[in-house]
């Protein structure tokens, strides 16, 4: 499906220069490190696959240094920000990791990641804390498993975790300050130039793909007539569709008609739709679900 749309944009998307993309978006980085409390222990390897008759290739152990709650935390925390603020409110650019954050998006993108950052050195702080009496209750947990030389000290433990975030505006086609002759320059205008539409033509592709997604979720979940082959589902189906209601908004950087009319054309299908609307109702329900399927019609190529 993915293929599909980018070559549906590739067809159908007008040409994008990079100075209309600079004045709508910004390139934005996340770095989030942390402390993974985990050590390939290879003699306790070596014991395992020889125990068990197998290969010095089959596997390895782990140890899992610290069972602590709040270092549990800090992972999911960052799982949390990178999959629900970073990649959520932005859309992939390069290879690298940078991605390509709307302008219009960045007050709601800021405030969160700011918000994250906060909550992330707290626990992070809180964890510091307590690493001394962890290291102690680890000893009696991992038992003969146990090193005193796995535990780096406090202040080598701290200094593995940081957040870092950057937005960056997006240089013009032209802003090249080179000491290259006039046609050289041209050429890397140019390749500049195609570099930003093909780049741009992904980044909708991915906005597209999470669109239909969402709505092909919503169809499959509303495809029952009454209570004999009733389906389940959660209010998040509702919210899921909401949410890219507003992303195609934002996301729309180069006033995509394409893209604001489907966008208006959801909002239509989503005026009055609520969960218990949908699970009580059969006819709005099916009603619901036709408009659903004939936006994802138009989305087919």
């Amino acid at each position: 499906m993915e293929n599909q749309l980018l070559n549906h944009l590739a067809a159908e998307t007008p040409q994008v220069t990079a100075p209309s993309i600079s004045s709508s978006a910004m390139f934005a980085e996340l770095s989030i490190g942390n402390w993974t409390a985990r050590k390939l222990d290879r003699k306790a390897t070596k014991e395992t696959t020889v125990a068990n008759g197998a290969s010095d290739d089959a596997g390895a152990f782990h140890k899992k240094l610290i069972a602590s709650p709040t270092l549990d935390a800090v992972q999911k925390h960052i799982a949390h920000t990178r999959t629900n603020i970073h990649y959520h409110l932005t859309m992939p650019w390069s290879d690298l990791g940078v991605r390509l954050l709307p302008t219009a998006m960045f007050p709601e993108y800021y405030g969160l990641l700011t918000e994250a950052e906060n909550k992330y050195f707290a626990l992070v702080n809180e964890f510091v804390q307590e690493y001394g009496w962890a290291q102690a209750q680890a000893q009696a947990r991992l038992g003969n498993l146990f090193s005193s030389d796995d535990y780096p000290s406090v202040e080598i433990v701290a200094s593995k975790f940081r957040f870092r975030h950057a937005q960056t505006p997006i240089p013009e086609v032209g802003d090249f300050r080179l000491n290259i002759g006039h046609e050289a320059q041209e050429e890397l205008r140019k390749q500049y130039a195609t570099h930003y539409a093909n780049q741009y033509q992904s980044a909708m592709g991915d906005v597209w793909e999470r669109t239909y997604k969402a709505l092909s979720n919503m169809s499959a979940k509303l495809d029952y007539s009454g209570k004999d082959d009733k389906k389940i589902f959660r209010d998040t189906l509702v919210d899921n569709v909401r949410d890219m209601l507003g992303l195609l908004s934002k996301f729309n950087i180069t006033g995509d008609q394409r893209m604001e009319n489907m966008r208006v054309r959801l909002e239509d299908a989503m005026l009055g739709v609520s969960p218990d609307a949908l699970r009580d109702d059969d006819t709005f329900r099916a009603e619901t679900k036709s408009k659903v399927d004939a936006i994802l019609n138009n989305m087919k190529w």
